[in-house]
């Protein structure tokens, strides 16, 4: 009943195939565009979402920049949590009947390693990486040869790739 009126027929059930689609097209064109702007007005919009005092997202770090150099670490604290490392690894070896590191000679080795850098840029690459780079140079000859140019050195140009490499990083 509608006003002491009963309707005869549903009037969802009485619209033609063309009246529903005409009433969805209005819809989707003028309605639904209307009420996601009310609710990027009123909520704030996507940005909102998932946003609270509960969230995932806001317990994530932002991300650094690559020009951000990383910050200096205390040698004090450095030289702590080595030992604590150390100690619990010892601990273990113990618990498994083997024989306990020696903490302290251990630290100061492991500290005395990280203090000295490389002396030269090839000593910082590893080996694996150099026969890599070697294998490039030694392709990159040979598509040279087949083209007609002359061969490059190809220890020379595995050191000034490796150069170039350990530079940019």
């Amino acid at each position: 009943m509608w006003g002491g009126y009963a309707w005869p027929v549903d009037p969802a059930l009485a619209m033609t195939a063309v009246q529903k689609g005409a009433a969805v097209l209005v819809f989707t064109g003028v309605a639904a565009p209307l009420i996601g702007v009310a609710l990027r007005r009123v909520a704030g919009g996507w940005d909102s979402y998932g946003r609270g005092p509960f969230a995932i997202l806001d317990e994530r770090p932002a991300p650094r920049s690559r020009a951000a150099a990383p910050r200096p670490v205390d040698p004090a604290i450095q030289a702590a949590e080595v030992r604590q490392m150390l100690e619990a690894k010892s601990e273990r070896r113990r618990q498994r009947g083997e024989a306990p590191l020696d903490v302290e000679a251990e630290a100061a080795r492991l500290l005395a390693a990280g203090e000295d850098p490389p002396l030269h840029p090839r000593d910082a690459v590893d080996a694996e990486l150099r026969a890599e780079v070697r294998q490039l140079v030694v392709v990159r000859n040979e598509r040279r040869l087949r083209q007609g140019l002359a061969p490059l050195d190809v220890e020379a140009e595995t050191e000034r790739q490796l150069r170039d490499l350990v530079e940019s990083a």
